[in-house]
């Protein structure tokens, strides 16, 4: 069987804090059968001014965190590619393995202004770095947001391009969970196949207004539950050839 990308004594030497996280997740891919498996991992950050509460607590820290642990049996180079998205796009950072403590609230601090939600900004962010990139692997997005867009248009055109390359957005609500915010996201996850989009290429969740309380092995299954039947239509469909 194909090992992880990063092996555990790695982890151990350049990120002891994430071991726990490291080991969840492998229990997670390979009950997904997705042991072994490459792909690159993004996290896409809202930096809208309702997320402040989310950045001062060390929320978005922790999935952060969680994302990494993750991305180490999927990729190799030891990082997240993070997009920070309010109005616009405000930055596109890496997150390493080696200086991941505090790196959030690093990037935050000097952000400036905390704008409005236009996931379409960050969306193309996401794909211009990965074509850029040469990556000839999958993408997995982790999206995460506490409201609706405010293109919701613009959005949903996005994500209907989007399907015809190797990207898989897995959206992820901070917040209310009976909050209409998100039923644009629930609508989104359900746009038809193939007459909106050739192949379906989201799934969504919702973590709850407490979203470090969310156990790390119900995290995982979230966030990677939905690849694999993405992975078998893709391929398919010839969108992914790894």
């Amino acid at each position: 069987m194909t090992a992880s990308a990063i092996d555990l004594r790695k982890i151990e030497q350049t990120a002891p804090a994430l071991v726990s996280l490291y080991k969840t997740a492998g229990t997670a891919l390979r009950e997904h059968g997705l042991q072994g498996g490459r792909a690159s991992v993004y996290l896409v950050l809202d930096h809208s001014g309702s997320m402040r509460p989310y950045y001062r607590d060390g929320t978005v820290q922790a999935l952060a965190d969680r994302v990494l642990g993750l991305s180490a049996h999927l990729d190799d180079d030891g990082r997240v590619p993070v997009v920070f998205f309010s109005t616009d796009v405000d930055a596109v950072e890496e997150i390493p393995l080696s200086r991941h403590a505090g790196r959030v609230a690093e990037i935050a601090s000097r952000l400036g202004h905390m704008g409005k939600t236009s996931y379409h900004a960050a969306m193309d962010a996401v794909i211009d770095h990965y074509l850029d990139s040469g990556s000839a692997v999958p993408a997995l997005v982790v999206f995460q947001t506490d409201g609706g867009p405010v293109s919701r248009l613009a959005a949903e055109k996005y994500l209907c391009k989007a399907a015809r390359l190797p990207l898989f957005w897995q959206f992820v609500g901070f917040g209310d969970t009976h909050s209409k915010q998100f039923d644009f996201l629930r609508r989104l996850d359900d746009l038809p196949v193939p007459s909106r989009r050739v192949v379906d290429n989201a799934g969504y969740f919702h973590a709850g207004p407490d979203p470090r309380a969310m156990p790390d092995r119900e995290l995982y299954d979230r966030l990677v539950g939905e690849f694999p039947a993405w992975l078998a239509a893709a391929r398919a469909a010839g969108i992914v050839r790894a």
